[in-house]
């Protein structure tokens, strides 16, 4: 009898120790890492190429120049990574570039936009300012009459002589959810690419805008609006306009880098960043 009660203590200790590894599996421990494209991470795409970012975690620093934005009248909330720039009426952010930015001569730029269609006025995205011209070196906005049918988004870029607008029409789609945005420009092929959400829509050369660009007058980088809706203006050729308006959405993990990425690089990086990676 003692030698059975033995035995039942034993077969009772292995169980509990069968049940413990049980439940002490995981198998994500055991899942192949995520890979997009060869990449496991958004920072490890184009990563010597990338010359300026903002991932807006509840700061304003470009993580590869260190520089800190100021901020006028905006807050932070929940982004597709860690927290997004909160946009509101009246409210921009400004800081200055690097010149590893003001010298761009192609270029990739990515961002997450969180935004009603516009309503009061074309919705400012990105703007490298030009402090003597209407428009900013780079100028990234939404235009007037968008839907969610048929967003207009129209892309802005100094020539050295005068800004030459890439302008795409009925996008789908972009609209009161998150939705990645980017725009190339190849100084080689005078190629100019508009991605939504990782995939490229269109692909156009415009005319006049060849061969390297040349940013001229570069005064700061603004978040939230057009160069000349924050007060003061951001150029001197003019002040605010009744047609423009401000980014009352959010704004999260901007990218800019100094080459026209291939359309897999930019695949990888959204959906990368789009997995909290």
């Amino acid at each position: 009898m003692k030698k059975l009660n033995i035995k039942l203590m034993a077969l009772a200790l292995i169980g509990v120790g069968l049940a413990s590894c049980q439940k002490q599996f995981d198998a994500s421990t055991y899942a192949p890492p995520l890979d997009i494209g060869g990449y496991t991470s958004a920072n490890e795409v184009a990563t010597s190429n990338l010359v300026a970012k903002w991932s807006f975690d509840d700061n304003l620093v470009d993580s590869v120049s260190k520089t800190a934005g100021t901020a006028t009248g905006t807050t932070f909330n929940t982004g597709v990574k860690g927290s997004a720039l909160q946009g509101a009426s009246n409210a921009w952010v400004l800081t200055d570039p690097s010149a590893s930015v003001t010298g761009l001569k192609s270029f990739t730029l990515t961002e997450w936009v969180n935004t009603p269609p516009p309503s009061n006025g074309v919705i400012g995205l990105f703007s490298l300012a030009n402090t003597t011209q209407f428009w900013g070196n780079l100028e990234i906005f939404i235009e007037n009459g968008s839907t969610n049918a048929a967003g207009k988004l129209r892309i802005h870029m100094f020539n050295g002589t005068d800004d030459k607008t890439f302008e795409v029409n009925d996008v789908p789609n972009l609209f009161d959810k998150f939705v990645n945005i980017g725009v190339s420009y190849d100084e080689a092929t005078g190629n100019c690419k508009l991605y939504v959400n990782g995939s490229r829509v269109k692909q156009a050369t415009v005319g006049g805008l060849t061969g390297p660009l040349n940013f001229k007058n570069t005064g700061k980088i603004v978040f939230g609006c057009v160069q000349f809706m924050t007060s003061p203006s951001q150029t001197t050729s003019h002040g605010a306009e009744p047609w423009a308006s401000y980014l009352t959405g959010k704004l999260d993990e901007v990218r800019i880098y100094n080459k026209a990425l291939t359309d897999l690089e930019v695949s990888a990086i959204v959906k990368l960043e789009g997995r909290g990676k």
